[in-house]
């Protein structure tokens, strides 16, 4: 019995090692294993680490692969969710990413992509590299050109990063006040150890997120406002259903009253006929 199960192992890795990283039902399919039985062994592969899982999930699973194959990783990056894959494009395109340039939902979806996303620091500034891209070229150049200041143009481009500097004061306040809201709404998911699973949509007036909250998947349709009318609710209940999902709201300060009113009101509340 050892044998056999030492022999399912080597098929396992062999497949690994011909096709690249897989999924388990593929690996399953190749062995003509039951998905269950190659689930349990890949599981025994990454404890010996002879074989890696990575972070991101194809459906349910997530991708096995061997030391080496990281590079092959990107076949699988059509899978990523919407901001991810955002993020995802963005990083590979440009090599190299500061954090604090970034706007919150990208900053938020780089933390989801472990298996492309490598972070570093430079001078206790974060920096997001490409995962197939040496971080020495990163530094090749950072090197600072010399340019007097007359000759400077009034938007001029931040070297790697390929962006713009908006020294605009008005666009500064308006990015400073949506970070400040996605701050907010981040540590209080912290706080309360709830998951964030995906970012659905990100305005300067609300952030809507798919959380898991002990084990149960959620929306999260948060206000950039101390008052959440009837409407609103109306507007989050709606949303939630697109998902088929039960929903958390969050604002900057407490309902109105006549809005807990309804809310403790319809608590019970079975159905409303209409009389003939």
């Amino acid at each position: 019995m050892v044998q056999d199960t030492s022999e399912i192992k080597e098929k396992i890795v062999g497949v690994i090692k011909r096709k690249g990283p897989s999924l388990p039902v593929h690996i399953a399919r190749e062995t003509e294993s039951s998905i269950l039985f190659t689930s349990a062994f890949l599981s025994e592969l990454v404890s010996e680490k002879r074989v890696r899982i990575s972070n991101m999930r194809v459906g349910s699973s997530p991708v096995y692969y061997i030391l080496g194959q990281e590079p092959l990783l990107e076949r699988f990056s059509q899978h990523l969710k919407s901001r991810e894959k955002d993020a995802f494009i963005l990083l590979k395109e440009r090599k190299f990413l500061k954090d604090s340039k970034q706007e919150p939902a990208i900053r938020v979806a780089l933390r989801q992509i472990k298996d492309f996303a490598i972070p570093f620091r430079q001078d206790e500034e974060i920096i997001w590299k490409y995962f197939t891209v040496p971080e020495t070229e990163f530094k090749i150049k950072e090197k600072p050109k010399i340019v007097e200041k007359r000759t400077i143009p009034e938007e001029r481009p931040l070297g790697i990063f390929g962006e713009e500097e908006k020294p605009k004061k008005i666009k500064k306040k308006k990015v400073q006040k949506e970070n400040k809201f996605f701050i907010k709404v981040k540590e209080f998911l912290s706080e309360k150890s709830i998951e964030t699973i995906d970012i659905l949509n990100f305005s300067k007036n609300e952030l809507i997120l798919k959380i898991r909250d002990k084990g149960e998947d959620k929306i999260l349709i948060s206000y950039n406002k101390k008052r959440v009318s009837e409407s609103d609710i109306v507007r989050a209940a709606k949303k939630a259903s697109e998902y088929n999902l039960h929903y958390v709201i969050l604002s900057l300060g407490e309902p109105l009253k006549k809005t807990t009113a309804l809310i403790s009101a319809i608590k019970n509340l079975t159905s409303i006929e209409k009389l003939k």
